[in-house]
């Protein structure tokens, strides 16, 4: 029985919930503990020079190998922080949380959301007080600082990207905050984002929803009507056990074509539907949305005792309505109960079942979700039962406990959620026996982090896993590559099967989808130098970048190439591995060379003497044996019409570069690395390729390559001084990923 992870974490959970344990789209789980929420990185995917914080033991007798974790906290503050009693003395207005704060849930958005392009994290605690949190230089292992805090607050959700169909994948944030209160309403923010000081919110709407506190909320995905218009619904429940929607549609529209890039402004309407559930007097436990294939989404909530699903009318033959599931009882310890509070849903898709667990530590899985839900497995002999499930729960915790269980002792889940949307779980628990009323202080509660499958997956699963992570990707959500790919990560690390499922992923990893950076048009800029073209510029770039679908497939081939060629331990498999990924980079590079050629030319009439350096860098890059002849000319024409316009000294145009140790010339032989005659290595900006003299620069993830910091933040006068041109301001200002693997970067030092 495999264990990927079991880690003890000294906290207590006070709040039970489907949402205690959560995947940010920067692929960090996220869990909430009554005094902090730990963020959670699993090692796979990231590769640089600080190691993981947690490294379990080695896997067992079947091969696996443990998950490295890295660790880092938010701590708002425990104390209270906004005195209700001094605003309004009625009873309406009491909050009983305030007499010990803890955290009760949080929200997290999108990624690419705050300056350094990563997610904001929304907090709520007990005293109805909801605050924003953003990561500093190191999202892994470093700082998060508050940005924002509202108050009068008791329910939370963020929305997703919308998708408008548009290519390349405009710079825009359509995601909403929805905040309930206790006046029964639920309000709309948008984050703005903010290089000084974090980021803002702007309010958007207020829906009048109820005459009851808002409980809970949920966003179903996007769904696209056409193109530049989209609409999700918002369920909501009540303390009286209400489940209600509102339907918010979105449009985009353009407001100006003047430029490199359109400019998109979004409408929203919103509209309060009928309610799904009447008020019956029993609260709502959990409220979420899956989303299975096919078919329109399923909104799961419950009650105790009770499983709800509920879905609107399709064109598609399946079922709509509510369906009703009562919990039974998995007789595992002497806390099993089936009104115990839901503590986790995943769906899994190539079973179309759902996975519930209770905080009394057992699970429960729906079949047949798609076409009609029901507890019985649709083949006789399935091992995928409620009781099979718990069963294994059960005896993971027997596994990782040293001194042995017994039925008086209960694992009360705190939170669990999916891994890799299909066998592998992630869940937090606390063992304790309810029968032992002994008093034991807070610093004392123990909790364990678990993760493992409950099942096996063969190889065609695996597969059609791998084929299904680059079919249809898109730019639209602004997920890190690692949160895409870390389900398929996981399966190819099984050293027992990976050198037979080698060679069937690399010919998959070799289908590389038609280049789109082709079909780039730029106008030429004829305004010069003025204040409307800078933003422009590193809007465009940051749109081009990475607004394509086809260069995130690239990057996302690449990252798993690389895992290939590390995994394999035949060199003749690992030279195939080389070569793939040798492919990939040079498709990767090409791509971004096109976009930044077909950009110089556009402002070509603006170039000073300063940017003369950096502009023929990309000209050399893109005339390299192997690059295509497309490119190639462009390039060239590029540098003709530089000739024609400056008088180019010989020595720029030699593209030598001064060795910050010695000041012996430095050719540009590799864009990776500089060795000058004297010995003296250096590495080169995988964004400009000049030469890192300084420790201000920041390191890929995903790749360990290092970029410098944005003039903003740094010294220029630290920089190499053919660096220092405004095109390459603005390019390390565009360039908040890394252009190769796509993944974010953290600052070291």
């Amino acid at each position: 029985m495999a264990i990927y992870t079991s880690l003890a974490v000294s906290t207590v959970i006070l709040n039970p919930s489907e949402r205690c344990l959560q995947w940010s789209d920067d692929g960090q789980a996220c869990i909430t503990t009554k005094a902090a929420v730990h963020i959670m990185t699993p090692d796979l995917g990231i590769n640089f020079s600080t190691p993981p914080d947690i490294k379990a033991l080695q896997g067992d007798e079947q091969g696996e190998q443990p998950l490295g974790w890295f660790r880092t906290m938010i701590e708002p503050t425990r104390g209270q922080t906004h005195m209700w009693p001094s605003i309004c003395q009625d009873w309406g207005a009491v909050t009983l949380g305030s007499l010990d704060v803890s955290l009760r849930e949080l929200a997290c958005s999108p990624s690419n959301l705050t300056s350094r392009g990563r997610c904001v994290i929304a907090i709520l605690n007990s005293n109805a007080e909801v605050s924003l949190w953003a990561a500093a230089k190191n999202h892994l292992k470093g700082e998060w600082t508050n940005v924002r805090a509202i108050q009068d607050v008791t329910g939370l959700a963020w929305s997703k990207q919308p998708d408008y169909r548009i290519t390349p994948t405009p710079i825009l944030d359509s995601s909403m905050l929805a905040l309930g209160n206790r006046a029964g309403c639920i309000e709309f923010f948008r984050f703005n984002r903010n290089s000084n000081s974090g980021g803002s919110l702007s309010h958007i709407h207020t829906e009048p929803s109820s005459d009851h506190w808002i409980t809970h909320l949920s966003w179903v995905p996007w769904i696209t009507r056409a193109v530049g218009h989209c609409e999700s619904l918002l369920a909501f429940s009540t303390d009286n056990g209400n489940v209600g929607l509102v339907k918010v549609t979105q449009n985009l529209q353009s407001t100006s074509t003047i430029g490199f890039v359109p400019e998109y402004m979004t409408s929203a309407v919103f509209d309060i539907q009928g309610p799904i559930c009447e008020a019956d007097k029993r609260s709502v436990t959990a409220l979420t949305w899956v989303q299975p294939p096919g078919r329109n989404p399923i909104l799961v909530y419950t009650k105790p005792g009770i499983v709800y699903l509920w879905s609107w009318p399709s064109s598609e033959p399946t079922w709509y309505g509510t369906r009703i599931l009562p919990l039974q009882t998995q007789k595992m310890s002497v806390g099993s109960s089936a009104i115990s509070p839901v503590s986790g849903v995943s769906y899994v898709l190539h079973r179309d079942a759902l996975i519930l667990s209770l905080f009394d530590g057992s699970l429960h899985i729906i079949h047949n979700m798609t076409t009609e839900p029901t507890w019985s497995p649709p083949l006789a002999g399935n091992i995928l039962t409620s009781a099979e499930l718990s069963r294994t729960s059960r005896a993971l915790f027997a596994k990782v406990t040293p001194a042995g269980i017994s039925y008086l002792d209960v694992n009360r889940i705190g939170g669990m959620a999916s891994y890799d949307s299909q066998s592998t779980l992630i869940w937090i628990y606390e063992s304790l026996r309810p029968t032992d009323f002994s008093y034991k202080h807070e610093a004392q509660h123990e909790c364990m982090l678990l993760t493992a499958p409950f099942w096996q997956l063969d190889d065609e699963t695996v597969l059609h896993t791998t084929s299904e992570a680059f079919s249809d990707v898109s730019c639209t959500s602004g997920s890190a590559p690692i949160h895409h790919l870390r389900a398929l990560m996981l399966h190819l690390r099984s050293n027992a099967r990976f050198a037979a499922l080698c060679p069937q992923v690399l010919e998959i990893l070799s289908q590389v989808p038609p280049d789109q950076t082709t079909t780039i048009v730029l106008p030429s800029w004829t305004h010069g130098l003025n204040d409307d073209l800078r933003p422009q510029l590193r809007k465009s770039l940051t749109t081009h970048l990475f607004g394509w679908h086809n260069l995130l497939s690239l990057r996302m081939r690449l990252s798993i190439a690389d895992l290939c060629w590390k995994l394999c331990k035949d060199p003749e498999m690992q030279a195939q591995c080389g070569q793939v990924a040798q492919g990939l980079l040079a498709a990767i590079s090409h791509c971004v060379l096109r976009v930044l050629v077909r950009h110089l030319k556009a402002i070509i009439p603006v170039i000073t003497a300063s940017d003369i350096p950096f502009v023929l860098r990309e000209v050399v890059q893109s005339l390299l044996p192997g690059s295509p002849q497309d490119l190639a000319d462009e390039a060239q024409a590029l540098s003709d019409t530089l000739t024609t316009s400056f008088s180019i000294d010989p020595a720029i145009a030699a593209l030598h570069e001064h060795c910050p140790a010695c000041r012996a010339e430095v050719p540009l032989h590799d864009i990776t690395r500089a060795t000058c005659p004297n010995g003296h290595a250096w590495a080169r900006c995988s964004v400009t390729s000049f030469i890192l003299s300084t420790s201000k620069v920041r390191t890929c993830i995903g790749c360990s390559r290092k970029a410098l910091l944005p003039f903003i933040a740094s010294d220029e006068s630290q920089l190499p001084v053919a660096a220092q041109s405004w095109i390459v301001s603005d390019l390390l200002e565009a360039v908040q990923r890394c252009l190769f693997c796509g993944n974010g970067f953290v600052e070291i030092v």
